[in-house]
């Protein structure tokens, strides 16, 4: 009997025992399965989060593009438009020396279209130029052969073509180097470029009357660049984008295809410079460039590998 009462007491211990370890597993299941579901709920949270971020990625990336190629198209009927036009003045300038006789009294007219052919011929060749230029650029393949320069050379040649341009316009011209000899290291004709933008754009926004101010002066290791003006002024909002491919400050005026600015900028930075503006909108706008200057250890002459 004492054996029967034992076993009683075994199998009821064992069925606790059982019921407790089902107890648990059943526990640990219904834990598991929430942790599961919890789980599943964050990956779907955070799939969709990625979703939403993948697409407005994707988004943004075709604003972009759509941008890109307007800007294309919007570029290529510019310069389709210009070239058209040269060459249409072209075509009427040499059709026009075609019928002029051989005379003496028509010597003069038939100068006149020769030289306009010249300018057309000219402009051309300088958009043709900007567009190379703007190419070799975003390839990675636009070299500088620097030198030690005297800033007086530079602006010397730069007032040599500009002077003549503001007088017949009405505006005044004035230059100013700030030191006896000043030296940057730079390409020269690099360098031209980036002043023929800079004061064309002076010359040609600034009206009748107005003045313009070329000023060169040392700044620490630099050698610095401003071209201020009393021209109509740049908007605010669009000091951001002024140095910008294909910016124009009048949209509807065929005053170039906006390259300019660009154009010179990169070359500015190509020369570990830097080129800003600062305006006043009705009252003037300036631009101002650094270059590095030369100094006594300055090898004559130094080509640069292609900017990327």
């Amino acid at each position: 009997r004492v054996n029967e009462e034992q076993g009683e007491v075994l199998k009821t211990e064992r069925q606790g025992e059982d019921a407790a370890l089902e107890y648990e597993r059943a526990s640990a299941d219904e834990v598991l399965a929430r942790e599961r579901q919890a789980r599943r709920r964050a990956l779907a949270a955070l799939l969709a989060l990625e979703r939403d971020r993948t697409d407005e990625t994707l988004r943004s990336e075709r604003e972009r593009a759509d941008r890109a190629i307007n800007s294309r198209d919007e570029f290529l009927a510019i310069v389709s438009h210009d070239l058209r036009n040269l060459l249409g003045g072209m075509a009427m300038s040499a059709a026009s020396l075609l019928s002029v006789q051989g005379t003496e009294a028509t010597r003069d007219q038939v100068v006149r279209e020769a030289q306009r052919i010249q300018r057309y011929t000219g402009r051309m060749n300088r958009l043709v130029d900007d567009l190379l230029d703007v190419v070799s650029m975003e390839a990675g393949q636009l070299s500088l052969v620097r030198r030690r320069e005297e800033t007086a050379e530079l602006l010397r040649e730069t007032l040599e073509v500009f002077q003549p341009l503001a007088t017949a316009k009405g505006v005044s011209l004035h230059s100013e180097l700030k030191a006896g000899s000043l030296l940057a290291r730079c390409d020269h004709e690099r360098i031209l470029q980036v002043l023929a933008n800079v004061v064309g754009n002076a010359v040609k926004f600034t009206p009748a009357g107005g003045s313009i101010d070329i000023l060169i002066e040392p700044v620490e290791r630099e050698v610095q660049f401003s071209i201020i003006d009393t021209g109509k002024g740049i908007e605010p909002e669009q000091l951001d984008i002024v140095f910008e491919r294909f910016w124009q400050v009048v949209k509807p005026a065929r005053a170039g295809v906006g390259l300019g600015l660009y154009l010179s900028k990169c070359i500015v930075e190509a020369h570990r410079g830097k080129l800003w503006a600062t305006s006043e909108h009705g009252k003037g706008s300036t631009f101002v460039f650094t270059l590095p200057a030369a100094s006594d250890n300055d090898s004559a002459t130094n080509c640069e590998p292609p900017i990327g």
